[in-house]
Protein backbone atom coordinates (compact mmCIF):
# COMPACT_ATOMS: atom_id res chain seq x y z
CA UNK A 1 0.00 0.00 0.00
CA UNK A 2 2.81 2.37 0.88
CA UNK A 3 4.58 1.57 -2.40
CA UNK A 4 1.42 2.40 -4.39
CA UNK A 5 0.99 5.62 -2.43
CA UNK A 6 4.62 6.57 -3.07
CA UNK A 7 4.25 6.00 -6.83
CA UNK A 8 1.04 8.02 -6.94
CA UNK A 9 2.66 10.88 -5.00
CA UNK A 10 5.71 10.74 -7.23
CA UNK A 11 3.57 11.09 -10.37
CA UNK A 12 1.55 13.91 -8.81
CA UNK A 13 4.67 15.80 -7.81
CA UNK A 14 5.74 16.63 -11.34
CA UNK A 15 8.26 19.24 -12.41
CA UNK A 16 5.73 22.06 -12.42
CA UNK A 17 4.62 21.34 -8.86
CA UNK A 18 8.22 20.94 -7.76
CA UNK A 19 9.05 24.39 -9.13
CA UNK A 20 6.01 25.82 -7.35
CA UNK A 21 7.06 24.18 -4.06
CA UNK A 22 10.57 25.61 -4.34
CA UNK A 23 9.20 29.05 -5.13
CA UNK A 24 6.88 28.87 -2.14
CA UNK A 25 9.75 27.76 0.11
CA UNK A 26 11.87 30.73 -0.94
CA UNK A 27 8.94 33.08 -0.50
CA UNK A 28 8.28 31.70 2.99
CA UNK A 29 11.87 32.25 4.04
CA UNK A 30 11.88 35.74 2.56
CA UNK A 31 8.66 36.73 4.37
CA UNK A 32 10.05 35.47 7.68
CA UNK A 33 13.40 37.18 7.10
CA UNK A 34 11.59 40.45 6.33
CA UNK A 35 9.57 40.06 9.52
CA UNK A 36 12.75 39.79 11.59
CA UNK A 37 14.29 42.80 9.86
CA UNK A 38 11.12 44.77 10.58
CA UNK A 39 11.24 44.14 14.33
CA UNK A 40 15.00 44.84 14.30
CA UNK A 41 14.31 48.29 12.85
CA UNK A 42 11.84 49.02 15.67
CA UNK A 43 14.63 48.93 18.23
CA UNK A 44 16.09 52.42 18.50
CA UNK A 45 19.25 53.70 20.19
CA UNK A 46 17.26 55.57 22.82
CA UNK A 47 17.51 54.47 26.49
CA UNK A 48 13.73 54.97 26.56
CA UNK A 49 13.23 52.39 23.84
CA UNK A 50 10.87 49.64 24.93
CA UNK A 51 13.54 46.98 24.35
CA UNK A 52 16.01 48.83 26.57
CA UNK A 53 13.35 49.22 29.26
CA UNK A 54 12.56 45.52 29.05
CA UNK A 55 16.23 44.68 29.55
CA UNK A 56 16.41 47.03 32.54
CA UNK A 57 13.32 45.47 34.07
CA UNK A 58 14.68 41.93 33.63
CA UNK A 59 18.11 42.84 34.99
CA UNK A 60 16.52 44.33 38.11
CA UNK A 61 14.29 41.31 38.64
CA UNK A 62 15.26 39.67 41.93
CA UNK A 63 13.12 36.61 41.23
CA UNK A 64 12.65 34.58 38.08
CA UNK A 65 11.41 35.37 34.62
CA UNK A 66 8.11 33.62 33.99
CA UNK A 67 7.19 33.22 30.30
CA UNK A 68 3.67 32.30 29.23
CA UNK A 69 1.58 31.88 26.10
CA UNK A 70 -1.13 29.71 24.53
CA UNK A 71 -0.98 27.50 21.45
CA UNK A 72 1.87 28.28 19.08
CA UNK A 73 2.80 31.26 21.27
CA UNK A 74 3.08 28.78 24.11
CA UNK A 75 5.64 26.74 22.17
CA UNK A 76 7.63 29.91 21.52
CA UNK A 77 7.33 30.89 25.19
CA UNK A 78 8.75 27.52 26.26
CA UNK A 79 11.73 27.97 23.98
CA UNK A 80 12.37 31.54 25.17
CA UNK A 81 12.24 30.50 28.82
CA UNK A 82 14.68 27.67 28.08
CA UNK A 83 17.09 30.01 26.29
CA UNK A 84 16.95 32.53 29.12
CA UNK A 85 17.61 29.84 31.72
CA UNK A 86 20.59 28.42 29.85
CA UNK A 87 22.19 31.85 29.41
CA UNK A 88 22.19 33.10 32.98
CA UNK A 89 18.64 34.38 33.52
CA UNK A 90 16.59 32.08 35.82
CA UNK A 91 13.36 31.45 33.93
CA UNK A 92 10.48 29.02 33.62
CA UNK A 93 7.40 28.48 31.49
CA UNK A 94 3.91 28.60 33.01
CA UNK A 95 0.89 27.50 30.98
CA UNK A 96 -1.77 30.21 31.31
CA UNK A 97 -4.66 27.76 31.52
CA UNK A 98 -2.89 25.75 34.20
CA UNK A 99 -2.02 28.97 36.01
CA UNK A 100 -5.73 29.71 36.36
CA UNK A 101 -6.11 26.36 38.12
CA UNK A 102 -3.36 26.55 40.69
CA UNK A 103 -0.04 27.13 38.93
CA UNK A 104 -0.38 30.86 39.58
CA UNK A 105 1.20 30.00 42.92
CA UNK A 106 4.50 29.54 41.06
CA UNK A 107 4.65 33.29 40.46
CA UNK A 108 5.80 35.76 43.14
CA UNK A 109 5.96 39.52 43.50
CA UNK A 110 9.71 39.41 42.77
CA UNK A 111 9.24 37.84 39.35
CA UNK A 112 8.99 39.34 35.89
CA UNK A 113 6.21 37.96 33.70
CA UNK A 114 6.56 37.83 29.89
CA UNK A 115 3.16 37.32 28.27
CA UNK A 116 3.16 36.32 24.59
CA UNK A 117 0.08 36.70 22.39
CA UNK A 118 0.00 37.77 18.75
CA UNK A 119 -3.48 39.25 19.10
CA UNK A 120 -2.89 40.57 22.59
CA UNK A 121 -6.36 39.34 23.54
CA UNK A 122 -5.79 35.67 24.40
CA UNK A 123 -8.47 34.91 26.96
CA UNK A 124 -6.38 32.51 29.05
CA UNK A 125 -3.67 35.13 29.45
CA UNK A 126 -6.09 37.96 30.11
CA UNK A 127 -7.64 35.88 32.89
CA UNK A 128 -4.38 35.77 34.86
CA UNK A 129 -2.46 38.92 33.87
CA UNK A 130 -4.42 41.24 36.19
CA UNK A 131 -3.71 38.85 39.08
CA UNK A 132 -0.02 38.72 38.17
CA UNK A 133 0.13 42.51 38.24
CA UNK A 134 -1.78 42.63 41.52
CA UNK A 135 0.91 40.40 43.06
CA UNK A 136 3.48 43.04 42.16
CA UNK A 137 5.26 41.16 39.37
CA UNK A 138 6.39 43.28 36.43
CA UNK A 139 4.73 42.56 33.10
CA UNK A 140 6.36 42.51 29.67
CA UNK A 141 3.98 41.88 26.79
CA UNK A 142 5.07 40.61 23.38
CA UNK A 143 2.21 41.11 20.95
CA UNK A 144 1.47 42.02 17.37
CA UNK A 145 -1.05 44.68 18.41
CA UNK A 146 0.15 47.74 20.33
CA UNK A 147 -3.42 48.77 21.16
CA UNK A 148 -4.47 45.38 22.51
CA UNK A 149 -5.64 44.80 26.08
CA UNK A 150 -2.45 42.93 26.96
CA UNK A 151 -0.22 45.67 25.55
CA UNK A 152 -2.11 48.32 27.54
CA UNK A 153 -1.69 46.41 30.81
CA UNK A 154 2.03 45.83 30.36
CA UNK A 155 4.82 47.75 32.06
CA UNK A 156 6.71 47.31 28.78
CA UNK A 157 5.29 46.30 25.40
CA UNK A 158 7.47 44.75 22.70
CA UNK A 159 5.89 45.01 19.26
CA UNK A 160 6.43 41.76 17.35
CA UNK A 161 3.74 42.40 14.76
CA UNK A 162 4.32 41.26 11.20
CA UNK A 163 2.92 42.55 7.92
CA UNK A 164 1.72 39.08 6.93
CA UNK A 165 2.13 35.43 7.75
CA UNK A 166 4.16 33.20 5.45
CA UNK A 167 1.14 30.90 5.23
CA UNK A 168 -0.53 31.44 1.80
CA UNK A 169 -3.84 31.72 3.65
CA UNK A 170 -2.33 34.31 6.02
CA UNK A 171 -3.73 32.24 8.88
CA UNK A 172 -1.20 29.77 10.32
CA UNK A 173 1.27 31.41 12.74
CA UNK A 174 4.52 31.39 10.81
CA UNK A 175 6.20 34.77 10.36
CA UNK A 176 4.67 35.98 13.63
CA UNK A 177 6.10 33.10 15.67
CA UNK A 178 9.48 33.46 13.96
CA UNK A 179 9.57 37.17 14.81
CA UNK A 180 8.56 36.51 18.42
CA UNK A 181 11.19 33.83 18.82
CA UNK A 182 13.84 36.16 17.39
CA UNK A 183 12.81 38.89 19.84
CA UNK A 184 13.14 36.40 22.69
CA UNK A 185 16.61 35.45 21.50
CA UNK A 186 17.52 39.15 21.32
CA UNK A 187 16.43 39.57 24.94
CA UNK A 188 18.43 36.53 26.05
CA UNK A 189 21.60 37.61 24.26
CA UNK A 190 21.38 41.19 25.52
CA UNK A 191 20.89 39.91 29.08
CA UNK A 192 23.74 37.42 28.67
CA UNK A 193 26.09 40.24 27.75
CA UNK A 194 24.82 42.60 30.45
CA UNK A 195 25.35 39.95 33.12
CA UNK A 196 28.88 39.20 31.94
CA UNK A 197 27.88 35.61 31.22
CA UNK A 198 30.92 33.64 29.99
CA UNK A 199 31.70 30.33 28.34
CA UNK A 200 32.44 28.85 31.76
CA UNK A 201 29.00 29.89 33.01
CA UNK A 202 27.36 28.35 29.95
CA UNK A 203 29.27 25.13 30.54
CA UNK A 204 28.03 24.91 34.12
CA UNK A 205 24.45 24.90 32.93
CA UNK A 206 25.28 22.38 30.18
CA UNK A 207 27.50 19.83 31.98
CA UNK A 208 26.25 16.99 29.80
CA UNK A 209 27.09 18.71 26.53
CA UNK A 210 30.31 18.83 24.56
CA UNK A 211 31.07 22.39 25.65
CA UNK A 212 30.52 21.45 29.28
CA UNK A 213 33.01 18.61 29.02
CA UNK A 214 35.54 20.86 27.32
CA UNK A 215 35.26 23.66 29.85
CA UNK A 216 34.68 21.74 33.06
CA UNK A 217 37.02 18.76 32.69
CA UNK A 218 40.45 19.28 34.23
CA UNK A 219 43.64 17.37 33.65
CA UNK A 220 43.40 15.76 37.09
CA UNK A 221 40.00 14.33 36.11
CA UNK A 222 41.44 12.23 33.28
CA UNK A 223 45.15 11.79 33.94
CA UNK A 224 46.74 8.49 34.98
CA UNK A 225 48.30 8.65 38.41
CA UNK A 226 50.13 6.57 41.01
CA UNK A 227 51.41 3.22 39.81
CA UNK A 228 49.78 3.77 36.41
CA UNK A 229 52.40 6.41 35.55
CA UNK A 230 55.28 4.98 33.48
CA UNK A 231 58.50 6.32 35.02
CA UNK A 232 62.13 5.23 35.35
CA UNK A 233 65.36 6.77 36.56
CA UNK A 234 67.94 8.11 34.11
CA UNK A 235 70.47 5.43 35.03
CA UNK A 236 68.35 2.43 34.03
CA UNK A 237 69.09 0.54 30.85
CA UNK A 238 67.13 1.07 27.68
CA UNK A 239 65.87 -2.49 27.93
CA UNK A 240 64.50 -1.86 31.44
CA UNK A 241 62.79 1.29 30.22
CA UNK A 242 61.17 -0.69 27.39
CA UNK A 243 59.78 -3.12 29.95
CA UNK A 244 58.23 -0.18 31.82
CA UNK A 245 56.67 1.12 28.60
CA UNK A 246 55.15 -2.29 27.88
CA UNK A 247 53.88 -2.72 31.44
CA UNK A 248 52.12 0.63 31.68
CA UNK A 249 50.59 0.69 28.19
CA UNK A 250 51.08 4.37 27.42
CA UNK A 251 53.57 3.94 24.58
CA UNK A 252 56.08 6.04 26.51
CA UNK A 253 57.87 6.45 29.81
CA UNK A 254 58.92 9.48 31.79
CA UNK A 255 62.49 9.71 33.02
CA UNK A 256 62.64 11.27 36.50
CA UNK A 257 65.43 12.41 38.82
CA UNK A 258 65.84 11.54 42.49
CA UNK A 259 63.16 14.10 43.43
CA UNK A 260 60.71 12.60 40.90
CA UNK A 261 61.01 15.59 38.62
CA UNK A 262 60.75 14.76 34.89
CA UNK A 263 64.05 15.21 33.07
CA UNK A 264 63.11 13.42 29.88
CA UNK A 265 60.68 11.22 27.97
CA UNK A 266 61.02 8.23 25.65
CA UNK A 267 58.23 7.08 23.33
CA UNK A 268 57.40 4.27 20.94
CA UNK A 269 58.24 6.66 18.12
CA UNK A 270 61.74 7.14 19.54
CA UNK A 271 62.09 3.36 19.72
CA UNK A 272 61.20 2.92 16.03
CA UNK A 273 63.77 5.51 15.07
CA UNK A 274 66.43 3.72 17.13
CA UNK A 275 65.64 0.41 15.45
CA UNK A 276 66.22 2.05 12.06
CA UNK A 277 69.71 3.09 13.26
CA UNK A 278 70.54 -0.51 14.25
CA UNK A 279 72.00 0.47 17.65
CA UNK A 280 73.06 -2.00 20.35
CA UNK A 281 70.25 -1.85 22.91
CA UNK A 282 72.19 -3.72 25.56
CA UNK A 283 74.83 -1.01 25.88
CA UNK A 284 72.52 2.01 26.11
CA UNK A 285 70.96 3.66 29.14
CA UNK A 286 67.67 5.50 28.82
CA UNK A 287 69.50 8.77 29.48
CA UNK A 288 71.46 8.23 26.24
CA UNK A 289 68.33 8.23 24.05
CA UNK A 290 65.64 10.20 25.95
CA UNK A 291 64.26 13.56 24.89
CA UNK A 292 65.23 16.10 27.52
CA UNK A 293 62.91 18.87 28.72
CA UNK A 294 59.65 17.03 28.03
CA UNK A 295 56.35 18.83 27.49
CA UNK A 296 54.35 19.11 30.70
CA UNK A 297 51.06 20.48 31.98
CA UNK A 298 49.66 21.22 35.44
CA UNK A 299 46.91 19.00 36.91
CA UNK A 300 44.62 21.97 37.52
CA UNK A 301 44.62 23.10 33.91
CA UNK A 302 41.70 22.31 31.65
CA UNK A 303 41.89 19.06 29.74
CA UNK A 304 41.22 20.98 26.55
CA UNK A 305 44.51 22.82 27.13
CA UNK A 306 46.25 19.46 27.10
CA UNK A 307 44.65 18.77 23.73
CA UNK A 308 45.96 22.07 22.42
CA UNK A 309 49.51 21.25 23.58
CA UNK A 310 49.37 17.81 21.98
CA UNK A 311 48.05 19.17 18.70
CA UNK A 312 50.58 22.01 18.61
CA UNK A 313 53.61 19.77 19.20
CA UNK A 314 52.13 16.75 17.40
CA UNK A 315 52.55 14.43 20.36
CA UNK A 316 50.24 11.78 21.80
CA UNK A 317 51.41 11.79 25.42
CA UNK A 318 51.89 14.51 27.98
CA UNK A 319 53.42 14.49 31.45
CA UNK A 320 51.62 16.16 34.35
CA UNK A 321 53.70 17.93 36.99
CA UNK A 322 52.65 19.85 40.11
CA UNK A 323 53.75 23.37 41.05
CA UNK A 324 56.94 21.97 42.53
CA UNK A 325 57.75 20.29 39.23
CA UNK A 326 57.19 16.75 40.49
CA UNK A 327 55.57 14.14 38.27
CA UNK A 328 52.00 13.48 39.43
CA UNK A 329 50.35 12.14 36.31
CA UNK A 330 50.48 11.27 32.64
CA UNK A 331 48.05 11.73 29.78
CA UNK A 332 47.58 9.82 26.56
CA UNK A 333 45.45 11.28 23.80
CA UNK A 334 43.19 8.22 24.16
CA UNK A 335 42.40 9.33 27.74
CA UNK A 336 41.07 12.59 26.38
CA UNK A 337 39.10 10.80 23.68
CA UNK A 338 37.47 8.48 26.22
CA UNK A 339 36.54 11.48 28.36
CA UNK A 340 34.95 13.02 25.22
CA UNK A 341 37.08 16.12 25.54
CA UNK A 342 37.93 15.63 21.87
Amino acid sequence: MSVTYGKTLSRAFDNERARHALELARETLQIEADAIIAIKNRISDSPDDSFARAIGLLLNCSGRVVVSGMGKSGHIARKISSTLASTGTPALFVHPAEAAHGDLGMITENDAFIAISNSGETSELMAIVPLVKRMGAKLIAMTGNATSSLAQLANVHLDVGVEKEACPLNLAPTASTTATLAMGDALAVALLDARGFREEDFARSHPGGALGRRLLTHVYDVMRSGDAIPAVGPDVSLNAALLEISAKGMAMTAIVDADYRPVGVFTDGDLRRLIEKEVNFSTLSIADVMHANPRMIRPGQLAVEAVEVMEHYRINQLLVADDAGKLVGALHIHDLTRAKVI
